[in-house]
């Protein structure tokens, strides 16, 4: 198997791990207010969001920038849990909405690529040349996203198109719950 190939994987695996799922939970946070129909919309913001983590996962791994873990660990979390509360009291078709959300994706994935460093430097110990496990890293992690919102897009897409869930009562139940979940994550913190 080949080095990109190994790095690919461990991107992919960590986005998708059970364990990590704080940003699974923030990618369902930053899609809960998009159906199918809205795929450019969520590509966008997907794209934002992949800009904000690559920046910081690049200057952290790279050590330009480092920051303590555990505010980190902390202020991931609580950008999940004003995301979803945001959406909470959003209304789908305001365009206000989609650029506030751009924003929140492109800011928050900031921080997110600080916590991703973490892990990624941890992989890569003293290697002189980290270029190519980077970027294998990075591309698995966004296959990662993209593997999440289709899922939530396709059962947003079986709830509300067929089953008659109404967008609303979807975009509510997801986010209250996103909300509850990280609202447990800065409590548990080792930060507070």
């Amino acid at each position: 198997m080949s080095e990109f190939q190994i790095y690919y994987d461990l991107g992919l695996q960590h986005i998708l791990d059970k364990n990590g799922y704080d940003h699974i939970i923030f990618v369902i946070a930053l899609c809960a207010l998009y159906q199918a129909e809205d795929w450019k919309s969520v590509l966008t913001l997907v794209t934002s969001f992949t800009l904000g983590h690559s920046i910081t996962l690049a200057l952290a791994t790279f050590s330009i920038v480092e920051v303590d873990p555990d505010l980190i660990e902390f202020l991931i979390p609580v950008t999940i849990f004003i995301t979803a509360v945001f959406n909470l009291f959003s209304r789908t078709e305001n365009t206000h909405v989609s650029i506030r959300n751009y924003f929140f994706a492109g800011f928050f994935g900031l921080v997110h690529g600080l916590g991703f460093s973490n892990y990624l430097k941890t992989l890569l110990g003293k290697d002189e040349s980290i270029i190519t496990q980077l970027f294998a890293f990075n591309i698995g992690l966004e296959v990662g996203q993209l593997i999440i919102v289709a899922s939530l897009l396709v059962i947003g897409f079986v709830l509300v198109s067929m089953a008659g869930v109404s967008r609303r009562d979807w975009k509510m139940v997801i986010s209250a719950a996103v909300a509850g979940i990280s609202l447990v994550l800065i409590i548990e913190s080792n930060y507070l």
